[in-house]
């Protein structure tokens, strides 16, 4: 199933700009299609902080890279499908191009392909999930129980080199870290929330000391484009059913010790 995506009119010969979340299948549309063009048309994809050349997807040469190659497909109005997406492998620039008769045909349609992700510290176990909100998307497990500090690292995989910064000011692009109500952590001093940025890549950081009661809340990543929602990723707490036995069992003998301590108070005031 193709998830909803969002395209926005781009800048510096970006014709759309795509963001998405990791694991869900992609759809990139060429602007400059002609008829019958799935004979006509190469898909060509570029990471400038990757250590490869341009790689030609579909189209002309067959792509060597046969893994990827598998989840590449092409629609019949030369839109480019790309199953489970990788913030890693495949995120960057996607230019489809159009030939007649060996020639090129019209411009170039380039496509940004935007890709946010979020991973936890501390090291994977079977006790938390992280899936995009759009969609069942696979999803990573993180050891995790009260009383621990988790991390949670929301990054932003671009093709455009600039920072973070330079994407605030000049196309409106800011991630969040939000609570199920859709309120900005940053204004709960629970959470240490910090924003960072590398080449290709917007960081946003969510630090917290773990409670009892927050088995099964959600905390969700936003990426917003001029104050509007493009996608998210949410983060659902959950412990195990041992350690939920345990905080039950913890609970219980922290009742009974109240009840015990009660009743002797009231004994010693009767006397």
């Amino acid at each position: 199933m193709i998830t909803e995506i969002y395209c926005v009119s781009g800048t510096s010969g970006v014709d759309d700009h795509v963001f998405i979340s990791s694991g869900e299948n992609a759809r990139l549309s060429c602007n400059n299609a002609l008829s019958d063009c799935k004979s006509k048309t190469t898909w060509i994809y570029y990471n400038r902080f990757r250590h490869s050349a341009i790689v030609e997807l579909i189209g002309g040469i067959k792509n060597k890279d046969t893994e990827r190659h598998e989840r590449l497909s092409l629609e019949s109005d030369c839109s480019l499908n790309i199953k489970n997406v990788t913030e890693e492998e495949d995120h960057g620039l996607y230019t489809c191009r159009q030939y007649v008769n060996d020639r090129q045909q019209g411009p170039d349609a380039r496509v940004s392909l935007n890709v946010l992700h979020v991973s936890v510290s501390p090291s994977s176990s079977p006790s938390s999930s992280s899936s995009s909100s759009s969609s069942s998307s696979s999803s990573s497990q993180t050891e995790i129980s009260p009383g621990r500090s988790v991390t949670l690292s929301c990054q932003l995989y671009s093709y455009t080199g600039l920072s973070c910064d330079d994407r605030v000011s000049s196309e409106g692009v800011e991630l969040l870290w939000v609570n199920q109500a859709g309120v900005d952590l940053k204004t709960d001093s629970r959470y240490q929330i910090l924003s960072s940025s590398a080449p290709g890549h917007c960081i946003i950081t969510l630090t917290t000391t773990l409670l009892n009661e927050d088995n099964n809340r959600e905390w969700r990543c936003r990426l917003t484009h001029r104050n509007q929602l493009e996608t998210s990723v949410r983060y659902t707490v959950k412990y195990s059913e041992a350690q939920t036995l345990r905080r039950h069992q913890a609970e219980l003998q922290q009742q009974l010790l109240h009840k015990v301590h009660d009743h002797i108070q009231e004994k010693l005031k009767s006397v």
